[in-house]
Formats: structure tokens, sequence, C-alpha cells
């Protein structure tokens, strides 16, 4: 699947009319597992997401559930309700002017769900994530920020959802919340057999939650495989790079605060040729410069997109 935007045209984009943000991105997700999406700010992941949940219409490509394609069949044909998305920030996400019943039971709006039904639903999806009838009929300003986000966990789960998207849950939370939203999470996943898409900038929570980790560099997959492999096995420069990169809580460790490589993610407007994430690479080569490489099978479910991932020996602390 690939998905850009249009731009404007100015000196330096040479008449180009349109960005591409993700490309020729491919992946399956299996019942009841969560994949977890990584990569720095920029590389395409809520993009991703978004066109997932149906907010955007992908350029080429195709996204199905039970091998239903989403968009290219009638609206009455289409699984709707069946997947469902929690935003980055509870905050902005809520709409402040309605009563959390309200919230919750808003996507049943568009599946024709009689009023009484939806209380009932909106009750008990409440009660999933831990908060009682006494928050039906409260406003968002009279939540923490925890709160808000278990409210929004309630509204994905209000239609009985297969699948969740997850755009980092948990950012806009501080630590001791953030591992109770996890936790709630892995609790509803085995207790309703959910399928979750995680996207986060928090590798320990991404080798925490994860059954696969896929990792994005400027709008291409890099390295995708099971969690455990990916983080203590990377086989992609820009893998070890993200691990090496995380800040360890131990003032002992060689990798304290250790900044291995300069540089910023490249302008999706004009990428560089061949591997993007070459000028960063302390491994590049000429061919880097030219030829993009195409995923290949490093182990068992385990595939890298890098010329000389069998050549190169990475060095990588471990979470």
């Amino acid at each position: 699947m690939s998905k850009g935007f249009p731009i404007r045209r100015t000196k330096g984009t040479r008449g180009r009319t349109r960005v591409t943000i993700i490309e020729g991105i491919s992946f399956e997700v299996n019942e009841g597992e969560t994949l977890g999406i990584v990569g720095e700010s920029g590389t395409g992941k809520t993009t991703l997401l978004n066109c997932i949940a149906g907010i955007l219409a992908p350029d080429t490509g195709r996204i199905a559930l039970d091998d239903k394609d989403l968009f290219h069949h009638s609206r009455s044909e289409r699984p709707r309700g069946k997947i469902q998305m929690v935003f980055q920030d509870p905050g902005s996400s809520l709409n402040p002017t309605m009563k959390v019943k309200d919230i919750v039971a808003e996507p049943l709006g568009p599946l024709k769900t009689p009023k009484s039904t939806s209380n009932g639903k909106a009750t008990t999806s409440l009660e999933y994530v831990g908060l009682g009838r006494d928050y039906l009929e409260k406003y968002p300003n009279q939540l923490s920020g925890g709160q808000k986000q278990r409210v929004s966990v309630a509204r994905a789960l209000v239609t009985s959802p297969r699948v969740i998207l997850l755009d980092e849950p948990t950012s806009a939370l501080d630590a001791a919340v953030q591992a109770q939203v996890i936790n709630l999470l892995c609790d509803l996943q085995k207790q309703l057999r959910l399928t979750y898409i995680f996207v986060t900038h928090n590798l320990s929570v991404a080798g925490y939650i994860a059954d696969k980790i896929m990792v994005l560099y400027a709008g291409s997959v890099c390295e995708v495989g099971v969690a455990q492999d990916v983080l203590k096995e990377p086989r992609h420069p820009y893998t070890a790079t993200l691990l090496n990169s995380t800040m360890t809580p131990d003032p002992k460790s060689e990798f304290f605060l250790d900044a291995q490589k300069e540089g910023e993610p490249p302008s999706l407007i004009k990428p560089p040729p061949g591997c993007r994430f070459h000028p960063r690479c302390p491994y590049m080569k000429d061919r880097c410069q030219i030829e993009k490489p195409e995923l290949a099978k490093v182990g068992s479910g385990h595939f890298a997109a890098c010329h000389f991932v069998g050549e190169i020996s990475l060095v990588v602390k471990t979470l």
C-alpha cells in the first residue's frame, strides 16, 4: 500500500505535485496478535493507521479484513465497526461538550443501534475499562488523563470490534498511568480476543505488548519480525540505531546517553535515491546510494531491507 498527499509547488520541488508518505508497505496480522509499529516521527506511522481506519483512502494497494477489501466494496458490504481506533491525545479526541455516556455510544449511531441498546453497551464498555456508572454523566474536563484514555478505549470497544488501532495511546500519560493502561489493554485482548496494531516510540513498551514488530523509516519498512528477535538481534542498522539511542536507566551502562548516529530522517518531498537510510548509515557503500534494498528473509519470520544484512555485525544493547 502507498499513500501520498498533494503539495504546493515551490522552487525546490521541481514541479512535484505530491509527496509520498508511505510507499509499498505490506504486512498481515493474525487474529489475537499485536503488531507493534516503531520509528521516528515523520515515518508515516499515523498515516498508515488512518488508512486502515478508513480516515484516509490509500492511493494504491488494498486493506482487507478476512480477505474482504475495506475500500473496494459497497458501504453495505463493508465490515463496519469491526476496526476502531484509539488516538494519541485523549484530551483532543474527546468532545468537551459531550457527556461520557454520549462519547462512548457515539460510534453506534452510524450502525443504527437503538438508543436503549446504546446506553447499555456504553455502560458495559466503561465497565470493561474499569470505569463504573458514576462516570456516565461526567464531562471530559472532570476526568484525569488516564481516565480520559480509558474512555477512549471504551469508545473503541463499544462496537465489538475485532481490530483496534492504537496510536501511541500512552505517550500523553505519566509513567505510572502508562503501565496501568498497557496492562488494561493486555487484559482486554485476552478477554475479548482482540487484534491490536500498536504505534509507539517506546521500544520497551513495544517489546512488552507486541508479538511482532515492524520498523518504519521514511515511509518504508526496513525490518519486521517476532518482537524479541527484532529487539535482541536486529538485522538492520536503523533498528540498531533506535535501540542504542534509547536511554538506559543504569549509570554503569556503556550505552548510557549513547548518541551513535547523527542526522535526521530525510525529506519525503525529495527522498535520497537507493536506500533511504544510507545518508545516516555507518555501513553505507556505493550500492546503497543507487539501489533500493528489498526485504530479505534473515530468520524464521524475520525480514530486513539491507543489501549487506549478512555481512555487517551490529552491536546493540538490550532493553
